[in-house]
């Protein structure tokens, strides 16, 4: 079967969108009419999302903390003939490493999964949500540990609600190192729990070690870092990269830019029979990542053509 194509909502409400936001109905149709489908949830506002973290949900623009809201969007999404390819958590107004009391995390991890598991969402990403340089602050065991042992709980709530886990790995987050990623998902080892991968974090983990602590970690292409993550990846992210990561307010690097196919670097012909061969997907999604792409709802018809042509050779 012809994997599906989805693409994450993110990329029209934050970054060059953040000030004027693209609705959830609008994209979806959108999506719908450029053949896409399903789409991958941002569950933030303004797209639909468990609610506000701090329990206030009156002015939280697209909190849907009743079932029969979550109800009344499954179906129209039916309606539709689109599905979800998983959620993008809230998680980043948490603290992970930088705490020894993850309680708050993994009340708001488990909103997140009740919700995804209301929608039919197969999996809820994570991140560790500090930046690399929280190592400097958090000795190295101590912060593994807190990762590893909050994860493991996440896994085991996500897995009661039929669930998986899925770790997006990237330059702007701590344990960006490929023996980190490694030690994690040996750590937390739990079915339900794999890496994301995503193409562009893929060459600027992988092969350009962006925002390594220390002594640099990398590969001399992205085939030879996929091989060291044979059985371990649940979740996929096709798209470019120039060899260059996203600057934040400051002009600083924070992390990987995602380019549209035939911007960058990526010799997909190359990257991608490898990744089909490490990958264990759990549902039939591929989904294009247009994160923080300053015209990213201009570029997403011809990023939909290029994924198009992959899952024809590939997928």
């Amino acid at each position: 079967m012809s994997k599906r194509t989805s693409i994450g909502s993110w990329a029209y409400t934050i970054g060059p969108y953040a000030a004027n936001p693209i609705d959830f109905d609008t994209v979806c149709e959108k999506l719908k009419e450029l053949g896409f489908d399903g789409v991958e949830l941002g569950a933030f506002p303004p797209h639909p999302n468990p609610g506000n973290p701090s329990g206030d949900d009156s002015a939280w623009p697209g909190a849907m903390p009743d079932a029969a809201q979550r109800a009344e969007l499954k179906a129209k999404m039916a309606e539709r003939g689109m599905g979800f390819s998983g959620i993008a958590a809230n998680l980043w107004g948490e603290k992970l490493i930088n705490t020894d009391d993850q309680t708050k995390y993994i009340s708001e991890f488990r909103k997140n999964a009740k919700f995804a598991a209301d929608l039919g969402i197969p999996s809820v990403r994570v991140d560790c949500v500090q930046p690399p340089t929280i190592i400097r602050e958090v000795d190295y065991a101590t912060a593994l540990s807190r990762v590893v042992n909050t994860w493991k709980e996440c896994c085991e709530i996500a897995a009661g609600h039929g669930v998986h886990v899925t770790w997006e790995f990237e330059p702007g987050f701590a344990f960006n190192k490929p023996s980190d990623i490694l030690r994690v998902h040996d750590g937390v080892n739990k079915p339900n729990f794999g890496l994301q991968y995503d193409t562009c974090h893929g060459q600027m983990v992988g092969v350009n070690g962006a925002r390594q602590e220390g002594e640099k970690e990398t590969f001399p292409s992205q085939v030879e870092f996929i091989a060291t993550l044979d059985g371990r990846i649940n979740h996929i992210h096709v798209i470019d990269s120039d060899n260059s990561c996203h600057k934040d307010a400051n002009g600083e690097d924070e992390t990987s830019a995602h380019p549209p196919f035939g911007l960058g670097v990526i010799d997909f012909d190359v990257v991608m029979p490898a990744l089909v061969k490490a990958s264990r997907i759990p549902h039939d999604f591929w989904t294009i990542d247009l994160c923080f792409w300053p015209d990213a709802w201009q570029a997403t018809a011809d990023c939909k053509k290029k994924l198009d042509e992959l899952i024809a050779v590939y997928g």
